[in-house]
């Protein structure tokens, strides 16, 4: 009997349960959060340095949009919500990627999807970086004033194959992260600040000679280090170089012992800083974040294109991310997955 009066209780608990979750306030649904991404002004640049894709084509890589439908990768960076494209141009590269033929082929098609367009002279055969700025083999035995005549000429003989094919870049670099100047050992600018100077220099009037309205710039890395861009531009200044903009790298991945957020932070006073310094504007042309976290990656890029583009007066002009298509490559820092889509990370470059 007690087990039928406890069958029955608990038969009549149940039914009392399920009539007051009925009669009951509904257990609200999660909304789903939106993203948007940061509102910029109209002359902002949303870059990207796509250098690789002629090379990545050449093997059978292809690129898709978030919906799996395959597409040129310019449009499909267009529809993305960039508007800049940046090419590194080499001198005369052992496997052909990055002379100037590629060049000029990858800069034809960033015209005909309507992009700005960002030349990258690394003035070398292969990479130069802080660690690296190694003189093409073909000018390794010039003197110095040689050298300058030769960069000269190099310059402007790619501006005006540009120049031919209808295409103006927006903007050039003399150099790429020449934290320590170019083309080694003569324009090594802890051995020769006045050398370094008078390279770009050299580089400055022939991109003018060719197109007034270019403007030039001068990259280093870590866009966080004051002291860094402080040297380097005050031995610039002193020994007579012209820049029209200052490049910086920003990746903080690479950065030990401070997050994101605090390189971000150090990054916009370093931009603050030289802008007041120099009457200089600032362009990021390099950022990047590990590719297998790409929310992270998002936060990150919405943080610092607000941050750039909030600077006063419009002085911070873009914000470039390098080479976000790379996948399955072994680079680790793309924003495409390993199907060939882009991540949520490039949302940061969304209209």
């Amino acid at each position: 009997m007690k087990k039928v009066l406890l069958a029955c209780a608990i038969v009549s608990f149940l039914f009392i349960t399920a009539c007051s979750n009925k009669s009951g306030t509904p257990t609200p649904t999660p909304t789903p959060t939106t993203y948007t991404p940061p509102v910029v002004a109209a002359t902002f640049a949303k870059g990207a340095d796509i250098s690789w894709v002629t090379q990545f084509e050449s093997t059978g890589v292809k690129f898709y949009d978030k919906n799996g439908n395959q597409q040129n990768l310019f449009t499909l960076i267009k529809s993305l919500g960039f508007n800049s494209i940046r090419l590194r141009a080499w001198v005369n590269p052992s496997d052909g990627w990055c002379n100037t033929a590629d060049v000029l082929a990858k800069a034809i098609r960033a015209k005909n999807a309507g992009m700005k367009l960002l030349i990258d002279f690394h003035y070398s055969d292969v990479w130069a970086d802080p660690g690296h700025q190694t003189v093409p083999a073909a000018w390794a035995s010039l003197d110095f004033a040689t050298l300058q005549s030769t960069m000269y000429t190099y310059t402007v003989g790619v501006m005006d194959t540009l120049k031919n094919h209808g295409i103006t870049p927006d903007w050039v670099q003399v150099g790429n992260e020449t934290d320590n100047g170019m083309l080694w050992p003569m324009g090594n600018a802890t051995s020769s600040m006045a050398n370094f100077a008078a390279l770009v220099e050299q580089g400055y009037k022939a991109v003018k000679s060719v197109s007034s309205t270019t403007k030039v710039i001068v990259h280093l890395s870590n866009g966080f280090d004051n002291s860094l861009y402080q040297w380097m531009f005050d031995g610039l200044k002193a020994n007579g170089a012209q820049w029209d903009i200052i490049g910086m790298s920003l990746y903080p991945s690479y950065s030990t012992g401070s997050t994101w957020q605090a390189i971000d932070n150090q990054c916009l006073a370093n931009i603050n800083a030289v802008i007041a310094r120099y009457s200089t504007p600032v362009m990021l042309v390099e950022v990047g974040m590990p590719e297998n976290a790409p929310s992270t990656a998002r936060d990150f890029l919405t943080d610092i294109i607000t941050k750039v583009n909030s600077v006063s007066g419009g002085s911070g002009l873009g914000v470039f991310y390098w080479e976000p298509e790379a996948y399955n490559n072994g680079y680790g820092l793309g924003a495409f997955d390993n199907s060939g889509k882009p991540t949520e990370a490039l949302d940061a470059f969304g209209n």
